[in-house]
């Protein structure tokens, strides 16, 4: 232990680290105490002290963070509204349309849009292809997720003879 001086005393340190089968203490009579971890491994961060370094880094911006996640929830919305109404179309050539309009909307809602609509068009094609469904159409449908998410015009996907409602 430090004095007022500056000086380093004789003293009992006592350190902790790993499990209670691990612990150990040492009399100390130089400025370098013992430690004895118990194992050659590097100690590991507890969860608690990761979870109290997350929240410090979220908390740097914490408005960023909840317009984000406000963002990806309306861009969820938005990739449900475009599949609803690709299933109510019901219109043949129709899907690359609904998957560029989809991500659009999604994306105009900003970097949590965006996010979001990826992740979910990546998850649709994954499951899709995992089903069995062709590579080639897979490839297709994320070709339209990407322009969509992009900012381009998803109307460049839109069939001749789909209703202007949609």
């Amino acid at each position: 232990m430090q004095d007022q001086k500056g000086d380093f005393s004789t003293s009992q340190v006592t350190v902790y680290i790993g499990s209670p089968s691990h612990i150990s203490s040492a009399s100390n009579t130089s400025c370098s105490p013992e430690v004895s971890a118990g194992t050659d491994s590097p100690s590991r961060m507890k969860p608690s002290i990761a979870i109290i370094l997350c929240l410090l880094v979220l908390g740097v911006d914490s408005q960023r963070w909840l317009e984000f996640i406000k963002e990806a929830g309306q861009g969820t919305r938005d990739m449900w509204r475009a599949y609803s109404d690709m299933k109510e179309a019901n219109w043949k050539g129709a899907d690359k349309y609904f998957h560029a309009r989809g991500n659009y909307d999604a994306a105009q809602r900003g970097p949590g849009g965006g996010w979001a609509a990826k992740v979910i068009s990546d998850a649709r094609e994954g499951i899709q292809r995992f089903t069995g469904r062709g590579a080639a159409d897979s490839r297709a449908d994320q070709f339209a997720n990407r322009w969509g998410r992009s900012g381009r015009d998803p109307n460049y996907f839109r069939p001749v003879g789909l209703p202007s409602k949609y």
